[in-house]
């Protein structure tokens, strides 16, 4: 649907929208969609309103379709585009796009060009029409999107969490160096990650909670968009719980034939872990045909002082996990530093052709997993630290537009990825006059090969004020793996070395996951908004075995066909209701086929024998776009079959000459549940533009979820109080987050926040042995920012957070870290 993009001084009340002269636009503007006169509604607004800051520039609805638009435009024949975007956003994904087609008449269809010969009439202005940095391309489902200059604002500590603030979402944290995002409920294997359309997941990816979306360096980001519920079939395997879409920094542009250089220097500092860090940055370019942006960045982390430890609900007295120093406030096993270096290369040979090479290397050392230092039962002095945590991604992009309507826009990607870690733990020996100990050594690396091929058609006529488009395509990633295990005794002369058979997973296995599909919007008439697709995906998993330790060969074969149905309904000028039904899959990876190693609850070994997971998501929802509230609120239901999870194992059960089995206190093994597992709640936000440039804006979001008991029901003649449907595992409880802010025309920006939840003792078998989880569950908390700094755009940008200004004691449901104490956080930078 062809939205028109118009200015507006600040507004106080909807019937207020008139423009002056462009040319005498004062400092602050506002900005929101309109529609052009007689052009019928589409599904709901591109502009996702709830993900702007509360100092943002609120946008505001479109008039009815009966009222002519309130823009510069309605006033004179005059051309008018929409403003560009200041120098701290044009960061933003600028696609190259096909000339516009001349205006429709009121009783054309959307997306149809006029006939040949047609005039257009007397009355028709020329608008330039922009995406919005803020716009969801998900917009037709529950997804907010994330800035850049909310990112600079919010100061995260990592590209998980700068998502803290959006409806849906909710951060673990296991390590200081590491972050899971929750998306309704679930997280890890069960949400896709991409970069710039690159799949980021691989077939390593574990149960539960894993650090791989720390691996994306948020000073490269140019937004993050979350989408809520199950999107296999545009996304494939593991997309039950959503999708996050990470989306780079591009070059910037200059004159035709003129030089265009762009240093800039970033520093961040914090008070509570003593963090020092910045980026270098060099954003060049020849013309509007080729440009290169590139940096280099680093940051060295200390240990994380807090508010002290938490109190376990069932007991009262301090949880045990994290260790503290001897001021109980500092966390041990929290300090790591970080390299990171990139390069994007961007050339447009024409107005309709472009191509990408991007290289994007992130490098974590030494960075303590914090729940195992030490560990529950082990000494002291023990500490799991990942020695390298690296991720390199290589790849090229061809985006082509303006092409044939079957088509008219096309993105091919090719793609190389490493993931590699590198465990350490060291065991001293008791005999205090020798010195040394045992080294044990993990280390795995995961090679993927990737391609991708998404297609879109031009807008096709149905017939009157009726429309369809397409989306099509098809992607395949490869992954191999080489895992080794060894130990090396540094207290005997020389040296001795043992290597294990088998690393945490097999050398030389392999894993296949691909996909074709199709999916499609139509409009039919100026209310009714239908959307629907499906994909056939292919996943293959194999594995040689390994006959020392008892690890079964595997090889696997999954067909999954998904596919998904909705429909958006304009019940007003401002307001959409949606209803839609969507299927995800995820087939199993090496990580369940394979693995073997030390979880949070205990050991956890492989089971060859899983099958894919099943779900299907019903949501209904209402977005209120409106100058003066932005409001959006989704319900929604997921049913999995198949789900896999942990249960619990005897002794007697563990792998033949796994001493790590025997040896656990717990052990645990994946299997399918019997029966389907059910994840309810509701997320939405709430954003209201207030006169004198206030703006309030507040997120809310719940999950409840349900599954089959893993563990067999006792006999008959056994009193105990089992129940046959257990909480699934670390399903967060009801959260929010508020912020309350004001920003002046001169780039001051004030702002007091605040993020809550409530406690959450619905706990899961394997939750109860979780040393992350204190006996009882987890505390509910408030914790209150004050954010303030000024943006003199593109020379400076300064911003300054005091985090935990009542330096509360608290932490996420399912972390391992408690959150930092009273902190001062500053980020510097300079540039042009």
């Amino acid at each position: 649907m062809l939205r028109l993009t118009a200015v507006v001084w600040a507004i106080s009340s909807p019937t207020a929208a008139v423009a002056p002269a462009a040319s005498s636009l004062p400092p602050l503007w506002y900005q929101y969609p309109v529609r052009a006169q007689g052009l019928p509604r589409s599904a709901p607004s591109d502009h996702n309103d709830s993900t702007q800051s509360p100092t943002s520039p609120p946008q505001a609805a479109a008039p009815p379709p009966s009222e002519p638009p309130t823009s510069p435009a309605s006033q004179g024949p005059a051309t008018t585009t929409q403003p560009q975007p200041s120098p701290a956003s044009s960061s933003a994904r600028s696609r190259p796009v096909a000339p516009s087609a001349p205006p429709r008449s009121a009783s054309s269809p959307p997306g149809a060009r006029p006939p040949a010969g047609d005039t257009p009439p007397p009355d028709t202005r020329e608008l330039e029409v922009r995406t919005p940095e803020n716009a969801a391309k998900h917009h037709r489902r529950a997804a907010t999107v994330v800035t850049r200059d909310q990112i600079d604002e919010r100061q995260p500590r990592s590209t998980p969490d700068a998502l803290r603030y959006e409806p849906g979402v909710y951060v673990q944290q296991t390590a200081h160096a590491q972050a899971s995002p929750y998306v309704r409920g679930v997280t890890g294997q069960q949400t896709v990650m991409r970069f710039d359309g690159v799949r980021l997941n691989t077939s390593t990816f574990r149960q539960g909670p894993n650090q791989y979306f720390f691996l994306v360096d948020s000073r490269t980001v140019s937004r993050l968009e979350v989408l809520r519920g199950a999107a296999s079939t545009r996304y494939g395997s593991d997309a039950i719980g959503g999708a996050l879409l990470a989306t780079p920094l591009d070059p910037t542009f200059g004159q035709p034939g003129q030089w265009r250089v762009k240093p800039r220097l970033m520093a961040a500092s914090r008070t509570a872990d003593d963090e020092l860090g910045g980026r270098v940055q060099l954003d060049t370019s020849y013309g509007n045909r080729i440009g290169l942006l590139g940096g280099v960045g680093y940051r060295d982390v200390g240990q994380l002082e807090t508010a002290g430890p938490i109190k376990s609900p069932a007991t009262g007295e301090p949880h045990k996990s994290p260790a503290f120093e001897s001021d109980v406030r500092t966390q041990r096993g929290t300090g790591f530093r970080e390299f990171t270096g990139d390069a994007r290369i961007v050339y447009r040979p024409d107005e309709t052709l472009q191509l990408s090479l991007g290289y994007y290397d992130y490098r974590q050392k030494d960075a303590p997993r914090t729940d195992r230092c030490p560990a529950d039962g082990a000494p002291e002095d023990s500490c799991l630290v990942y020695l390298d945590q690296f991720r390199t991604l290589i790849y090229a992009a061809l985006e082509l537009t303006d092409g044939a309507p079957a088509a008219e826009a096309l993105r091919a990607t090719v793609s190389y990825q490493r993931q590699h870690e590198h465990r350490f733990l060291f065991s001293d020996n008791p005999v205090p006059t020798i010195e040394g100990g045992i080294e044990h050594h993990g280390r795995d690396d995961v090679d993927t090969i990737g391609t991708g091929l998404v297609l879109n058609t031009a807008r096709f006529e149905l017939g009157r004020q009726s429309d369809l488009r397409i989306e099509y395509g098809g992607d395949a990633y490869f992954d191999r793996i080489d895992s080794q295990i060894w130990q090396l005794w540094t207290d005997v002369q020389p040296h001795l070395l043992l290597r294990a058979s088998r690393g945490q997973y097999i050398t030389d296995s392999r894993y296949l996951t691909s996909g074709a599909f199709a999916q499609g919007d139509a409009h039919l008439g100026p209310r009714v908004t239908l959307r629907g697709g499906g994909r056939m995906a292919f996943v293959a998993a194999s594995s040689p075995g390994d006959a020392a330790s008892s690890s079964r060969a595997v090889s696997k074969r999954w067909w999954a066909p998904v596919g998904n149905a909705g429909m958006i309904v304009a019940a007003t000028p401002w307001l959409d209701l949606s209803a839609g039904a969507d299927q995800g899959f995820r087939a199993p990876n090496l990580d369940d086929l394979t693995s073997r190693q030390q979880t949070g609850p205990g050991f956890q070994f492989e089971n060859a024998d899983l099958e894919p997971e099943r779900a299907l998501t019903l949501e209904i929802g209402a977005r209120v776009v409106h100058p003066i509230v932005q409001f959006e609120a989704f319900g929604f239901r997921t049913s999995i079959d198949d789900l896999i999870g942990r249960a619990p194992r005897t002794t007697d059960e563990c792998p033949d000459d796994e001493p790590g089995c025997t040896a656990s206190q717990t052990r645990l093994q994946l299997i399918n549940f019997v029966g389907p597992a059910y994840i309810w709640g509701a997320d939405g936000s709430i954003r209201l533009n207030l006169p004198a440039n206030l703006g309030l804006r507040a997120t809310l979001s719940y999950a409840w979820g349900e599954g089959p008991n893993p563990v067999p029901p006792p006999p008959d003649d056994v009193q105990s109080n089992y129940r046959d449907r257990v909480p699934l595992s670390r399903v967060p409880p009801l959260n929010g987050t508020a912020e309350f802010g004001w920003r002046s025309p001169w780039g001051v920006w004030l702002a007091a926040v605040t993020r809550w939840a409530t406690a959450q003792d619905r706990l899961a078998v394997s939750d109860t042995s979780d040393i992350r989880i204190p006996q009882g569950g987890t505390p509910g908390f408030a914790v209150f920012d004050v954010r303030v700094g000024y943006r003199a755009n593109p020379w400076l940008t300064l911003a300054t957070t005091v985090e935990n200004v009542l330096d509360t004691s608290y932490r996420y449901h399912g972390s391992a870290v408690n959150g930092a104490g009273r902190s001062i956080n500053l980020n510097v930078s300079v540039g042009w």
